[in-house]
């Protein structure tokens, strides 16, 4: 009896933990697969356009990446100048921490993808960065919660991906786990930076 009692206690105490390590998983996995779609598809666009980085393609106004977005993605619902019902109201969104995120959401067109994740395309030029494409990797399914299955990923003239606050790309590890530790918890930004530091692992 005392043995069945011990197992009984690892149990409870394993089976959470390995339940929690799998969704981990299931959202790098979702993520992962948003990333690659964006990434081929700018590729794509500035092939196209015969030009040297994406500004020159002409992503260069809002206009522009929601153009981008309906022509190289497969989408199935387009919230014209609004959040929802694309992606969930607002004021369901939480940081890690529970509470909100300190950055607004910028007004902007929202779609629903064909692998059902929620996107919109920000265009917000800074130094190298031509904008913040934010992903609910799951739609507007739970928990909604930035870092877990909502992220926020800077796009750059160069084509290349990486964490929404930065100016230009690759950021270094530093820079990255910098951004982590100021606002991974409580805003829209450095959760994405720190799991392409951990070579695609949520380990927070």
């Amino acid at each position: 009896m005392v043995t069945l009692g011990i197992i009984g206690v690892v149990s409870a105490m394993t089976v959470p933990t390995l339940m929690q390590n799998h969704q981990r998983k299931t959202y790098v996995t979702q993520l992962h697969k948003v990333y690659n779609e964006l990434q081929q598809a700018l590729m794509q666009y500035q092939n196209d356009k015969n030009a040297v980085n994406l500004t020159e393609a002409g992503l260069n106004s809002e206009a522009a990446c929601n153009e981008f977005v309906s022509s190289y993605f497969k989408t199935i619902q387009t919230c014209e100048n609004a959040l929802t019902p694309c992606f969930e109201d607002a004021a369901s969104y939480k940081t890690l921490n529970g509470g909100k995120p300190t950055t607004n959401f910028h007004v902007s067109t929202s779609y629903v993808i064909a692998s059902g994740a929620s996107v919109r395309f920000w265009y917000t030029p800074s130094g190298d960065k031509v904008g913040n494409f934010i992903v609910d990797i799951n739609g507007k399914a739970g928990p909604n919660i930035f870092g877990r299955d909502v992220f926020n990923i800077a796009v750059f003239k160069n084509g290349l991906l990486d964490d929404g606050a930065g100016t230009s790309a690759p950021l270094t590890k530093e820079e990255r786990e910098n951004l982590y530790s100021s606002s991974c918890k409580s805003d829209l930004y450095g959760c994405f930076g720190k799991i392409l530091n951990d070579n695609w692992e949520m380990s927070y």
